[in-house]
C-alpha cells in the first residue's frame, strides 16, 4: 500500500465517522457478509453458543469460504433492533464504510454518504487511517 499513500484522493484531508449502529449497513439490499472460520468462533464464544449451531443457525458456505444469512427482506440474521453480535462482528462489518467500493470515487462515496447516518460525524479518520483499513480489509481471507 505505500504506493498508494503517495496518491492524491478525496480523503486526503479525512473523514470522519462514527457507527450510529442504526442498521441501515445490515438491513434492505440483499448482499455477502464474509465471515472467517476464527470470526464464526469469535461470534459463537460472544454467543455462549457452540460454533456447530451458529453455523447451522446463521452461516452458509460461499465460494471458498462463508457468509452470513439474511431473512427473506435482506437484513442480516444477527440485527434484531441491533447488532446482536456488534462486539465480534465480522471485519467486513468492522470496516464500513471504509472499503474499496466505497472510496474508489468520490461520487460513489456521495452515495454512501447518503445511506449512512455515521458518515460526517464522530471520530476523524486521516488518509492514513483509512488506507491502512483498506489494507487490512484487502488482506483478510475468508
Amino acid at each position: 500500500m505505500t504506493d498508494l499513500d503517495q496518491r492524491s484522493y478525496f480523503f486526503d484531508e479525512g473523514i470522519r465517522f462514527e457507527c450510529r449502529r442504526c442498521g441501515d449497513c445490515c438491513t434492505g439490499d440483499p448482499g455477502i457478509v464474509r465471515v472467517n472460520e476464527r470470526e464464526i468462533e469469535c461470534i459463537a464464544a460472544y454467543l455462549g453458543t457452540p460454533i456447530s449451531a451458529v453455523v447451522e443457525t446463521f452461516i452458509y458456505s460461499w465460494e471458498d469460504g462463508h457468509s452470513i444469512k439474511e431473512a427473506s427482506d435482506g437484513r442480516c440474521l444477527f440485527f434484531e433492533d441491533g447488532c446482536r453480535i456488534y462486539p465480534a462482528r465480522p471485519t467486513q462489518c468492522r470496516t464500513f464504510p471504509f472499503w474499496f467500493a466505497n472510496l474508489r470515487s468520490e461520487a460513489r462515496w456521495k452515495k454512501i454518504r447518503h445511506q449512512c447516518p455515521g458518515i460526517g460525524t464522530g471520530h476523524l479518520y486521516s488518509k492514513a487511517d483509512i488506507l491502512a483499513i483498506l489494507s487490512r480489509s484487502s488482506d483478510r481471507r475468508p
